[in-house]
């Protein structure tokens, strides 16, 4: 599967002024823009910086045929054109999407490495961009640099960042985060992590993820309410209740499972609570493509998604598509390490009171992306809601 790129362009103002012919890509992946940047300097000597996704063929955010908008310095006289496409104010639209957005971004980047002694930047190369997040790889003369912007609904990033990397979080934690070398707003630069993204490790590997991020939330219990207060999304018993009642009322078309649920909710959420594990810093999306390094040295990155509430939500997804008897023992060594840190509490319990409300949690997630994008975007992400709406009655 690849994509069949189309670039729509506006000038150094702002203005159409081009659109470059069609082009393969072989990455499918609509947010990764690349090859995207590259095969339009390759095949049409254009120095593009990709802004937005524009239309596609499909409702699925894989392959087809795409259009991007995006910006150019010059455009060569053979690919000028007046062009019929919208650029009205769009209320849920990221900086980073908008005309000169990236390059005011990079100007930031490039005054806080100076000031950091890390400058200048001798190469920028654009990696992602949608509508959770823009990615560039900044080479400087002393190694590479991450370059990370979010949208509002993420900005509390940079804050669980500086958190767990604190010396009062505890001694050895710094090094489980990727290390933040300056933030302003929802945007961050990041140290290069060595490794790779751990995509399809293995049992072990998960096992050390979950020592690892234990370790981050017994800390974080005893701090829980201070990060709400800086701004980490509060997702503990009474706004969890909420939000899940919510998605359902507008989402769940009447599924009579997931009203069952809703109806009760109060009730399991209590019985939740009676197990007695404290609420804590929960990653919220913690599966091994989310760490980055090797067997011996593991860095969790991407805490876009991290909210306060039940541990239980990350031991629930770092066990996602693992075979049944390796998903026990991972549950089992979790359990046990909570046992072990708050004494007579029934971490088993919460786990299998909490498994439907992962789900209908997921979905709730997702329809907050909706809510808090342009809906250009919204291929991105509209057909994960009713998904994880149907997994959720399904574990009900």
């Amino acid at each position: 599967m690849s994509r069949l790129v189309r670039l729509v362009l506006v000038d150094a103002a702002g203005v159409p002024c081009g659109i470059l012919p069609p082009f393969p890509v072989e990455l499918p992946y609509w947010q990764e823009v690349s090859d995207v940047v590259a095969g339009a300097r390759e095949r049409f000597d254009v120095d593009v910086t990709v802004l937005r996704l524009l239309h596609a063929d499909r409702p699925a955010p894989h392959g087809g045929a795409v259009s991007y908008l995006a910006q150019t310095r010059e455009v060569p006289r053979r690919y000028a054109a007046q062009v019929d496409v919208d650029l009205a104010p769009q209320p849920h639209r990221a900086p980073y999407a908008e005309p000169g957005g990236p390059w005011q971004t990079l100007a930031w980047a490039a005054r806080a490495l100076n000031r950091a002694g890390r400058g200048p930047i001798l190469a920028a190369v654009q990696m992602r961009t949608w509508n959770l997040s823009a990615i560039w790889r900044l080479d400087t003369a002393s190694g590479t640099v991450w370059l990370k912007q979010v949208p509002r609904l993420f900005a509390h990033e940079a804050a669980v960042l500086v958190w767990v990397a604190a010396p009062a979080a505890g001694a050895g934690l710094a090094a489980l985060v990727p290390p933040l070398i300056a933030a302003d707003g929802g945007r961050m630069l990041l140290d290069h992590v060595p490794g790779s993204d751990l995509y399809g490790a293995g049992v072990d590997v998960r096992h050390a993820i979950a020592r690892d991020m234990h370790r981050v939330q017994v800390a974080a219990a005893e701090r829980v309410g201070a990060l709400v207060g800086d701004g980490l999304p509060d997702r503990r018993s009474k706004p969890l209740a909420a939000a899940l009642a919510a998605v359902v009322a507008d989402h769940g078309a009447g599924e009579p499972r997931l009203g069952a649920l809703v109806d009760r909710l109060d009730e399991r959420l209590a019985a939740v609570a009676a197990t007695g594990l404290p609420d804590t810093l929960v990653h919220g999306d913690l599966h091994p493509g989310n760490v980055r390094g090797d067997a011996g040295h593991r860095v969790i990155i991407d805490w876009g998604d991290s909210f306060a509430g039940h541990p239980a939500f990350d031991i629930l997804r770092l066990t996602d598509g693992v075979e049944r008897a390796d998903a026990d023992g991972l549950l089992g060594a979790w359990a046990a390490r909570w046992r072990t840190a708050v004494p007579g509490t029934d971490p088993r319990a919460a786990v299998e009171l909490l498994r439907p409300l992962a789900a209908l949690r997921n979905a709730a997630v997702y329809a907050h992306f909706l809510a808090n994008i342009e809906p250009a975007e919204h291929p991105y992400h509209e057909s994960d809601v009713a998904a994880w709406l149907a997994a959720a009655a399904a574990a009900a």
